[in-house]
């Protein structure tokens, strides 16, 4: 007996020792990807848990029918999520190449400068929005029934407010993914989400349904997060970027507005791609469509959420390598990715294939999920995460031109495209129009890395 105790602690001790030298192997910046993943692993683990229990504790606080609209009017508030024309992302790949050069000093004015613009667009964006609102007959844009129209409106009132103070917030985010220290910005959603479910509990023992309620509870408690994150970050781990007045110059707006505005035309076509689809939806088939594939996209993004755990830290991590010339890494990180993208087509098909049993013992019957819905889903999740492998990576390398062109198309062709074919199979069509699309995307991108890492990159694939 004293024998096996000692087999098996000595045996621990080697897996504990194998996993530490996994980890900790490497460069420092092979390292510090690592030490993201993991760290964005066990964040993320949290993180499902608490989406899983969101769902239903939701769905038993309101109706199928009024949670459709929630998740209706929320996209629109990501569509003017995107008036920071790009501000943010293109942030975040100056402040990591300053970092890089130990260039504090243009670190705290980029950082400095990005609050201000955000402030600059965002506080005269939220006064115009809860001008608009009650001006809108909201029932009648969203395909719902006329007696949820006042109920619409107070839940944007909250919702807008709600929207671009996060949007200003949120700068924090950029921040922390240039220091490479990705895992600390995703457990903010995480404790957010926690504070919400939280909320809709009481909501549950406390208060009828209302959409209101709704509105505050989901939409409030990620902002108190990232506040007070910022009040303790920037006075410990970022001071030296600090955001101060007397620190914002001018000269960075046209520098962070250049690769800014270039992003923000790439991210509008998310936007259109995706949260234009609950929208889309919910004209063509109703908003209980909506609903279903919303549970659909949360259920197989579980894969979908592994796997951007995985790819989030090599953005930065890419800018810093690119920044100093080492191919070989990037070109090593590249290969070891296509493998962890088969990894996670390969648990999206068994995902699938289960699908009817696990949505019973998650949400039982308060939502009816079609098998089709769920298999086109897991389709265009596979096509977006292969084409998000590529652009992650471009996108840290900032050659995006050839990418600012060929979004064009979702753009123009996605709407569209989706309207023509959901007249013949509803909402299905919606979903076929993004896997169109996304294909288009995967097989230039694709390319473009190619070229790129071998070097062999010039003209539009390198600019």
């Amino acid at each position: 007996m004293v024998c096996i105790n000692v087999l098996s602690r000595f045996y621990i001790n080697c897996m504990d020792l194998s996993i530490r030298k996994l980890i900790t192997g490497g460069n420092s910046r092979s390292v510090t990807v690592k030490k993201n993943i993991v760290g964005s692993f066990l964040v993320k683990g949290i993180s499902i848990i608490v989406s899983l229990l969101l769902v239903p504790l939701t769905l038993g606080y309101v109706s199928s029918e009024i949670y459709g609209i929630w998740l209706t009017i929320s996209s629109i508030m990501v569509w003017l999520g995107f008036f920071d024309v790009g501000f943010t992302l293109g942030l975040k790949n100056k402040l990591a190449e300053a970092i890089a050069l130990n260039d504090w000093k243009r670190g705290k004015a980029l950082v400095s400068t990005t609050y201000f613009m955000m402030v600059l667009i965002f506080i005269p964006l939220c006064i115009i929005l809860e001008m608009i609102i009650p001006h809108i007959n909201w029932a009648s844009f969203l395909n719902v029934k006329e007696v949820y129209n006042d109920d619409i409106i107070k839940a944007l009132y909250v919702l807008s407010a709600c929207f671009c103070l996060q949007m200003i917030v949120n700068v924090l985010t950029a921040v922390i993914a240039a220091y490479q220290k990705v895992a600390l910005s995703s457990s903010f959603p995480v404790i957010g989400n926690i504070l919400s479910l939280v909320a809709i509990f009481i909501l549950t023992k406390t208060c009828s349904p209302s959409l209101m309620a709704l509105a505050f509870a989901l939409s409030m408690m990620p902002v108190l997060v990232v506040i007070i994150a910022s009040l303790i970050l920037y006075h410990k781990n970022f001071n030296k970027v600090a955001p101060s007045i007397k620190a914002i110059e001018k000269k960075y707006i046209k520098d962070l507005f250049n690769l800014g505005a270039s992003f923000f035309i790439i991210q509008l076509q998310v936007v259109i791609l995706f949260q234009c689809t609950n929208i889309l939806i919910s004209n063509i088939s109703g908003p209980q469509e909506v609903t279903a594939y919303n549970i659909s996209y949360k259920y197989i993004g579980i894969a979908m959420m592994a796997y951007t755990i995985i790819l989030s830290p090599l953005w930065p991590a890419f800018t810093d390598a690119y920044t100093k010339r080492d191919f070989n890494w990037m070109r090593s990180v590249y290969r070891k990715m296509t493998k962890v993208y088969l990894l996670s087509v390969i648990i999206m098909v068994i995902m699938v294939v289960v699908s009817p049993i696990a949505y019973k013992l998650w949400i039982g019957n308060k939502a009816d999920i079609p098998f089709l819905m769920t298999l086109l889903v897991a389709v265009y999740m596979m096509i977006n995460n292969w084409d998000s492998l590529q652009v992650n990576l471009i996108n840290g390398i900032g050659t995006i031109k050839l990418q600012l062109y060929v979004t064009l198309i979702g753009l123009v062709l996605h709407i569209p495209l989706s309207l023509l074919l959901g007249n013949f199979i509803g909402a299905y069509g919606v979903l076929c129009s993004m896997i169109f699309i996304n294909v288009i995307y995967s097989i230039f991108f694709t390319i473009q890395i190619n070229k790129i890492l071998k070097q062999q990159a010039s003209g539009i694939w390198l600019k």
